[in-house]
């Protein structure tokens, strides 16, 4: 199986992929699959310009000459696609935001009214096999209110994939908190096992991932040096 992450994160020591590459341990555990992990953050991704020359060509590939076109070949022969990302602003970091923006090559100009009365851009290439999973850290101290424009994009783009959105994220970088990041970082490689076994991610196990590491008065008085 092939194995693509969109690493978003603007910084090279992440919060948010601590918690992926304990993810991709499990997930990867047997060594029987094949993991690509691409680092936004050194590649060249212009902006889309929305000049739909893309769907003029029809060849799945931007006219704009980056390092998007070497990602979006990628995309298409994967299996499974894993989107890895701090929380900013409510969504994704902009240089993450830039690669989706830009797969719009992978579809066409026509449009298709679905059978749910939605209309989306008729497929150039047929992704539907590839799953798709999310995973976000933010760092406020709990889930409500803060991802969820974030999974109502996600939801409309990737068609409800398997999201994993985490609070208290910078906690997992504190060498002092590592008494509670660490039991988190194994339920994320014991979860990473489980999804590789069945391609989805329990509710329970999602919850349990989702469950923040301390309570949020202890965690707000640690932000604010109290």
């Amino acid at each position: 199986m092939k194995i693509l992450v969109l690493n978003g994160s603007p910084k090279a020591k992440s919060d948010t992929f601590r918690l992926t590459d304990a993810f991709l341990r499990g997930m990867n555990r047997k060594g029987a699959h094949e993991v690509h992990i691409v680092h936004v953050r050194e590649k060249q991704i212009a902006p889309c310009r929305g000049c739909f020359s893309c769907w003029q060509r029809g060849d799945g590939h931007c006219v704009i000459d980056d390092d998007q076109n070497g990602i979006l070949d990628q995309y298409r022969s994967a299996d499974v696609i894993l989107w890895s990302f701090p929380l900013y602003c409510y969504g994704m970091p902009s240089p993450l935001k830039a690669v989706l923006d830009r797969t719009i090559p992978l579809v066409k100009m026509r449009m298709v009214q679905q059978p749910d009365g939605t209309v989306r851009h008729e497929p150039l290439v047929d992704c539907s096999r590839i799953h798709t999973l999310v995973i976000c850290g933010c760092g406020f101290p709990h889930w409500e209110g803060n991802f969820d424009s974030l999974k109502l994009m996600c939801k409309t783009c990737f068609g409800n994939p398997d999201m994993v959105c985490v609070p208290e994220a910078p906690l997992l970088n504190v060498p002092e908190a590592s008494v509670v990041a660490e039991p988190l970082l194994k339920r994320f490689e014991e979860a990473g096992a489980e999804y590789a076994e069945r391609l989805t991610l329990s509710p329970e196990t999602v919850s349990a991932l989702e469950t923040p590491m301390i309570s949020a008065e202890e965690y707000i008085r640690n932000v604010n040096g109290g």
